[in-house]
């Protein structure tokens, strides 16, 4: 699949020391820059204000001014796709056919496979294909973070990528590493969870024993429409996951939108639904989602399953822990 959607810009602006040179500059000596990457810089105050995705954004586009014709790959192509990250990538990932194996230097990570690959160029940067991208990360991330690669894939590139051309494309791949992760994450792979918090609650929802819930369920109550992230209705649950941004950050936008959920709210539980809540925080630490479930009237309907709670909150892959 070759995509026409753009790739993410750098969220900082990047100068390189051989321009800065040219203009009299000389960004090495001055308080106010940081090295990116050798010979590149970026202004610190900005740098100091971004969340750990977008740094390691940077550090790719960072990475593509000092080797042009590199190709990104794993959670560098995702990062440019605009594909979830957890915490701060380790390293920078690249694709490299001509090598007969894979090979590590610095914080760059250089990949090869037997496999036939394509590639995707933006403005000059090479990178695997949306389809690609989710499948490696399927072989090598915790398993409820490749879920939200998947299901932000499948929501943002739906129209050229489907659950079912997944699959074909991993069955016809030779590499063996990680591939028996693969399977898990494409039977649940669903565009209609539509944050990452929502896939990861749905992972952790299934490994706590919990019955499948219902996405986006419609609901008209008292000539009102509304939709709920999940929903149980043998038990009459409603769970809801807060993503803060959801209420903006314009004042008048955000207590708009909080009096129109506390209606919204109100009329489920009229209705005689139940309504649990719960955050990102909660979710990646499992218990807090488990415990609004079960405070709703929600219970298990299997054992749980703890290997994979296990891994939930952790990526080994990444410089800091996941925040909540």
């Amino acid at each position: 699949m070759s995509s026409t959607v753009g790739l993410a810009t750098s969220p900082a602006p990047l100068i390189h020391a051989r321009d800065a040179r040219e203009a009299g500059l000389h960004p090495e000596l001055r308080d106010t820059a940081i090295r990116v990457r050798k010979g590149v810089y970026t202004s610190r105050a900005r740098w100091e204000a971004l969340p750990d995705w977008d740094k390691y954004l940077t550090r790719v586009h960072a990475f593509a001014r000092t080797r042009p014709g590199a190709v990104f790959s794993h959670e560098s192509a995702a990062a440019l796709w605009s594909l979830p990250l957890f915490g701060q990538p380790r390293d920078i990932h690249v694709f490299d056919a001509r090598r007969s194996r894979s090979l590590r230097y610095g914080d760059v990570a250089v990949h090869t496979s037997e496999d036939r690959r394509t590639f995707d160029e933006h403005d000059g940067i090479r990178v695997t294909t949306p389809a690609d991208t989710v499948l490696d990360l399927s072989r090598c991330l915790p398993p409820a973070f490749a879920l939200a690669v998947a299901d932000c894939a499948l929501r943002s590139y739906g129209r050229d990528l489907t659950v079912d051309g997944l699959r074909s494309l991993a069955e016809g791949q030779r590499n063996i590493r990680g591939r028996a992760r693969i399977p898990w994450t494409l039977d649940r792979a669903d565009a209609r969870s539509e944050s990452v918090g929502e896939s990861v609650s749905r992972a952790v929802i299934e490994w706590w024993g919990f019955a499948a819930p219902v996405l986006q369920r419609v609901h008209v109550l008292r000539g009102r429409t509304y939709r709920s992230d999940f929903s149980w209705d043998d038990a009459r649950v409603v769970g809801e996951f807060d993503g803060w941004s959801k209420y903006g950050d314009v004042a008048d936008d955000a207590r708009r939108a909080v009096r129109a959920e506390k209606q919204r709210e109100n009329d489920l539980t009229r209705s005689g639904w139940t309504v649990a809540r719960w955050s990102f925080d909660d979710a990646i630490r499992g218990t807090g989602l488990r415990d609004a479930l079960l405070s709703a009237g929600l219970r298990p309907c299997r054992p749980p399953q703890t290997a994979r709670l296990h891994t939930i909150g952790h990526n080994p892959r990444s410089l800091h822990p996941v925040a909540g």
